[in-house]
Order: structure tokens, then sequence, then C-alpha cells
């Protein structure tokens, strides 16, 4: 039976990262994916489309990575590995049906300017955001990356006490819920003010009427202008097998095809997986699983381990909206209407605005394909060239307003659902109707693309399992699944009920991204001295 200090069950960024840090303090480590591939949701293709064209099937855009504590400290090794981070003074942008287009770029000034030239006086709210958000910053940003339900989390709640008193405390946290609807129409006069940013939304799984939408629409505009919109030089893969390496070269295994079927427990202590297969591997010290909790308290502890109410909150997490993926390889860069700065930015959103995106998100909330969808139009080549044959370009779609199970119709009147299900006729009409609205932005869409490739909410859960029912952020992060209450309110945080086992990934705080955040909490959480040593070395030593 082979042994290892910890086990990981699952390979994502969270899982690599935490177990690069262990290995790096003298773990062995042991991590066990059951697809045929590292990464999870870092999906790096080059046979998807045509010859000489580096996709990414999933997850493609790395600032949360850039911007987290792993990457601070295992940057120099990463980079020993290979890795290099390109980026954009130009990270996002939204193209309007009328032509017209807004700008988020990395300069504060400039972009004053830009959102004044849409409405005096926005160019300054925006202004007056970013100075009052940098203010408390390490307190959104702390709540979004410490381990809530820890001492960390109470010294986050003192600091801020200290700071704004308890009126200013409870205003902050009031501030906190507000929708991003209600932020925005405080806070900018311009619909393409609200347009820019109310799409970003989608990408921290919520919708803009939402309660903290408005919260998480700042962290990400904030972030967008201090950090761009960074990627691997030739993409993705090379981030996962740089974090390989460190495991390796310490001693760690990292094993693919490899599926764990059960979390062995003794006396309430978790001690071995078992593999699909029958082959047991026992964890000295930590079994880290990166799963959804109904992965983790129903196939994996299947057997009464977890206590009965876990188990049934377990059974009811909910999971959020589908999503979609539509991939183009291009012979030739695309030729944007209007103004010429969309063909040299890293995400362009094209959406009708706040309303546009409101009204999608409803629809497929209701079961409805939206008739309008927000269109995440990512372009990898804009910010790496080296994706893609020279002349040629990339086009990577992401639409986040699908139904989750069930389609029970088109809002748009024009696709027969047939029994809700999704088939390739069904995924490929829907398909048609973005790429259809896509090609009235760029004009050469049609005659450039050499092929596509979709991949409907089924496809995505195929790829990754945790993607339940195409959901990319593996669970609903509505505010009763959020925070404090992620992943479930009977078993929040990253420990689990069963001694030594841990839970991380998307569904664990803080959240879904490419930040690590999960797996950096727990590896610092294992390799913490034990307390009576902590107390010790706060003890003042005389003479020094």
């Amino acid at each position: 039976m082979a042994a290892f200090d910890a086990v990981f069950v699952g390979a994502g960024i969270n899982s690599l990262a935490g177990a690069a840090l262990l290995a790096r303090d003298g773990w062995r480590v042991c991590v066990l994916e059951r697809a045929d591939r590292l990464g999870g949701c870092i999906r790096t293709s080059t046979d998807l489309t045509a010859p000489g064209f580096t996709h990414e099937v999933l997850a493609s855009w790395h600032p949360l990575f850039t911007g987290s504590a792993a990457y601070a400290e295992l940057k120099d090794e990463l980079e020993r590995r290979g890795l290099e981070y390109l980026n954009t003074d130009l990270p996002t942008a939204s193209a309007y049906p009328d032509g017209t287009s807004a700008f988020l770029t990395t300069s504060l000034e400039d972009n004053v300017a830009e959102l004044d030239r849409h409405a005096t006086g926005d160019g300054a709210a925006w202004a007056r955001m970013f100075e009052e958000f940098m203010a408390n910053a390490d307190l959104a940003f702390g709540a979004l990356s410490a381990e809530l339900w820890s001492p960390a989390g109470l010294a986050l709640g003192r600091k801020a006490l200290r700071r704004l008193g308890r009126r200013g405390t409870l205003a902050y946290l009031a501030d906190a819920l507000v929708s991003c609807r209600d932020w925005l129409g405080e806070t900018f006069a311009s619909e393409q003010a609200h347009g820019l940013l109310a799409p970003w939304v989608l990408h921290t799984g919520l919708g803009p009427d939402q309660a903290m939408s408005g919260f998480m629409t700042q962290v990400i505009a904030c972030a967008l202008q201090l950090g761009g919109m960074p990627v691997p030089r030739g993409g993705g893969v090379v981030l996962v097998d740089a974090l390989a390496g460190i495991v390796r070269d310490a001693g760690g295994e990292l094993r693919t095809e490899a599926d764990v079927e059960r979390i062995l427990v003794s006396d309430g202590r978790a001690t071995a997986v078992r593999l699909a297969d029958g082959e047991v591997i026992r964890a000295e010290r930590a079994i880290v699983a990166s799963v959804t909790p109904t992965q983790l308290y129903g196939r994996l502890l299947g057997g009464g381990e977890a206590p009965a109410d876990v188990a049934a909150e377990a059974a009811r997490y909910r999971y959020g909206r589908g999503a979609m993926q539509i991939h183009l390889a291009l012979g030739e860069p695309p030729e944007w209407d209007g103004d010429e700065r969309l063909a040299r930015t890293a995400i362009v959103h094209v959406t009708p605005g706040l309303d546009g995106v409101s009204r999608a998100v409803n629809e497929a909330e209701r079961g409805l394909l939206p008739a309008e969808a927000t269109i995440v139009c990512g372009q990898p080549c804009a910010v790496d060239p080296s994706r893609a044959p020279e002349g040629s370009w990339i086009v990577w779609i992401q639409l986040q307003e699908l139904p989750a199970g069930r389609i029970k119709g088109d809002a748009a009147g024009e696709l027969d659902v047939g029994d809700g299900t999704w088939t390739e006729e069904l995924r490929e009409a829907y398909a048609d109707r973005i790429v259809e609205r896509l090609g009235r932005h760029i004009r050469n869409l049609e005659r450039a693309t050499l092929k596509r490739v979709a991949l409907a909410p089924p496809d995505l859960e195929a790829l990754n399992p945790n993607l339940v029912g195409g959901d990319i952020y593996a669970g609903s992060c509505a505010l009763d699944q959020n925070l404090l209450f992620r992943p479930l309110a009977h078993a929040p945080g990253h420990r689990t009920p069963v001694e030594r086992l841990w839970h991380i990934g998307a569904s664990t705080h803080p959240g879904p991204g490419l930040g690590a955040g999960s797996g950096y909490l727990v590896s610092k959480e294992l390799t913490k001295p034990p307390l009576p040593r902590r107390l010790l070395a706060r003890v003042p030593v005389v003479g020094r």
C-alpha cells in the first residue's frame, strides 16, 4: 500500500498549488486525477480546431492567479520552470448594438477620461470609487482570501471595527450587500458605463440584481485596473506543468486516470483513499478533496461517515446557471466595427447593456434560452500572439446565461428545444445565433472562420464533473452559499466533520476562479506550527 503525507483528490488549480506549497515544505504528496490530464479547468488544447491553434478549452484568463498569495510565494520557482505571464493595458471593453463601445484600461487617468467621454462627471465618479475602495481594499480582498471561520477571520473583523467603528462597519457591510444595478445607478450617469461593468457580475456567478453583486463589481473593476488581464505565454498548460514540476522535484506523485471511488475513514479520521480499480493509497496526515459537496458527502463519503445534517445539506447544494463555450479559429485578425481598440482588447462583452444582462439572466433562470445573451468575446491573441499562426486569430466565446437543467423554451421564439435536453442540433443552432450576432460587430467573422467548436453545458460537465449542469462556478454563488456559508452552513470553511479530511475547490471559499485561494489556505493550515509552539514564539526573549 502506497503512503504519502497528503493525498489530493482532483488536480485543479487549488490542488496543484496546495500540493506544490506542501511539497516545498517537505511533505510527500500525491495528486490523483480521474481525467487524462492535470489542470482541472485549465485545459489547453492544440487539436481542438485547426493545426497551429492553441485553445484554452475552459478557463483562459489568469488575473486571479497573478494576484494570489500562492503565486507570490511560488513565482520564482514557477518562472524557473518556464512560466511567463504576458499582459495588456486594454483588459476589457463592451460593444453595444448601435456601434458604440466603452473601455476599461489599466490607467486611472485613461479610465477617468474614457468615462467622462460618455457622461461628464462619470470620470470623477470612477476616481472617487477607486479611491474609496482602495482605502479599505485590505478588508475587501481580505474577506475574499482569508479563512473566515478562523482566528484570521475574527482578526479581519476586529480590524474593521478598529478602523471604521461599529456604525461604520455596519454601513460597510450594508454597502457590500447592494446589487450591481443599484450601485451603478447611484454612481454613474451613462448607460455605457453601466454596460461596461455589469457583464463582469456574470464572472462572479451572480446576476446584476442579486445581493452583493455591486460589491463584486467594484472588486473586479478595481482589480482590472490594477492587474490587467494576464495569460501565460503558450497557454495555461505551462502553469500546470510548472506546478506539477515542483511536486515531482520534491518526490511527490501526480497520477492521471486515477478515479478515487471512496475516502476511507477509521474512528472518525480519514486514513486513505480507494481507487475504482481497488488500489488503496494511505494518507498519513491529510486528505484534501477538490470536489463538489455532493461528490464529497455522497460518492466519496457515502457510508455514513459524515453527520446526517451535513450529508443532507450537501444533497441540497444548489448549482447555478449553465454555460456554453464557442471556439473559433480565424485565418485573419478580426475587423471590428467602431473603435479600433476593440481589436486589441482581451475581453469584449457584446451586450445591449445593464438591462440586457439582467434580462438574459432572468430568462436563463426561468429555464429559457436568452434572446440576447451576453457574449463574452475573448481574444487571447491580443495578449499572446503565439497562440495562433502568424496572421491568424482565436476567438474564445463564453456564454454564462443558460438554464440549469431542463430547457423550457426559447425566449426569442426561434428554436425548437424539443424535450428540453441539449442535442447537437440545438447546440449548433444556438451557437449560430451567437456567432451571427457577433458577426454584426466583426465584419469579416464569417469569411475568416476556419473552424468552429461549440460546447454545451453537458459537454462542459463531461470535461469536468465539478461543473454540474455546465455550472462553471461549481455551485450557486448566491449569498446563502457564499462567504461564511460556502460550501455549507453546517460545514463552512475547509475543515470537514471528518478529522484530517479537508475540502477545497470552487465549491468552497473563496469560490471559483484561478486564484488558488482554497488550496493556499489549506496548505498553510496544515503546515502551521502546533499551538504550544505558536504561543512560545510570542514570548519575548530577555536580552534580545
